[in-house]
């Protein structure tokens, strides 16, 4: 997948008497990497019957707008993430994440959307019934049951150690790699927790400015660190093998107004942060509702960075990276 861009807009009630006070206005957008006429992609889709090819359906029937039934390489998921330690199942926060699966694969016969997309099934699933961030308490309150606040949370690293376990264990995934950005948003504290593998990634802004971007993991320039499942019976030595150990953590916690956006490095190569908080801020003066601005920042920030792809005379980021390493390259990148 070219870009993808997966973005959060925080909207807080500061009130004692709401026991959650944070509100999370979720907009989602995305574009499939541009086919190339030279080479022979391979492309093995799930069966729209089985769970992963509903669930894959699912993700890319957007609601509010018609935008690709397929995303490329990369893959993507957003859940609402609930506590089921008593009867009543309650929110608690939200969840989601990025995967960009490795294309290189294509030259061994494997289809490198896949695993990407097997990932972030797998992923959902733990996400959506654990606790979005650790147990908070407001003393203010009374809390007559304890056990409606008990609790032991499902990290975004955790989340990633079990969803590639699963990956590994599936047959229907023969094969591949894929970076991976997993978050989770608790909706009592505004604690953002992360973990992320490879050079997909998320960044905060806040005030105009962005206060916080995660770091890229590479092997070295343009390899980056990948979670990898070998085919049984082939020996492959080529691909990297990372695990989930090495994935960085992160967590902060967020304020009135931050806008979070994950991407893959289709997105980061080639648009400037600088350029993203300039989108923002101009849809956001725009006016209109809060899931409206945010849906059209998504969409506005996938679109400029389809056209910055195609500028080849455009420096880049992917230039500027390239650059430093003694590397000549020129405008936009394909991704």
């Amino acid at each position: 997948m070219f870009a993808r861009t997966r973005f959060i807009r925080l909207s807080v009630r500061f009130n004692s008497t709401v026991a959650r006070p944070f509100n999370f206005h979720i907009g989602v957008s995305w574009a499939p990497k541009p086919p190339d006429p030279k080479l022979t992609r391979f492309h093995t889709a799930f069966s729209a019957d089985s769970q992963l090819g509903k669930w894959r359906d699912a993700m890319l029937a957007h609601p509010m707008r018609s935008l690709p039934k397929d995303a490329g390489e990369d893959f993507f998921y957003h859940t609402k993430a609930r506590s089921l330690l008593t009867s009543v199942s309650r929110l608690q926060g939200v969840a989601f994440g990025v995967a960009d699966g490795v294309g290189g694969w294509v030259d061994s016969g494997v289809d490198p959307s896949l695993f990407a997309q097997a990932l972030m099934y797998f992923s959902h699933n733990h996400s959506h019934d654990s606790w979005a961030g650790e147990p908070e308490i407001d003393p203010t309150q009374d809390h007559e049951h304890h056990d409606d606040v008990r609790g032991r949370e499902v990290t975004p690293y955790e989340c990633l150690d079990l969803a590639y376990r699963r990956v590994i264990q599936e047959q229907l995934v023969e094969a591949g790699s894929s970076t991976a950005c997993l978050l989770t948003l608790n909706s009592s504290s505004g604690v953002l927790r992360s973990a992320n593998l490879g050079d997909s990634g998320f960044l905060i802004v806040r005030s105009s400015s962005v206060i916080y971007r995660e770091p890229v993991q590479t092997h070295y320039f343009n390899c980056p660190l990948q979670l990898t499942k070998y085919p049984e019976t082939v020996s492959f030595n080529k691909y990297y093998m990372d695990l989930p150990s090495a994935a960085a953590q992160h967590e902060t916690k967020l304020r009135h107004g931050d806008i979070v956006i994950a991407y893959t490095d289709g997105l980061s190569d080639n648009v400037f942060p600088a350029e993203l908080v300039t989108i923002c801020s101009l849809i956001a003066r725009a006016g209109g509702s809060e899931s409206e601005q945010v849906q059209s920042m998504a969409d506005r920030i996938v679109q400029y960075a389809q056209a910055c792809m195609r500028d080849r005379k455009r420096a880049s980021p992917f230039e500027r990276e390239a650059a430093r390493e003694g590397l000549l390259y020129r405008g936009g990148v394909r991704r």
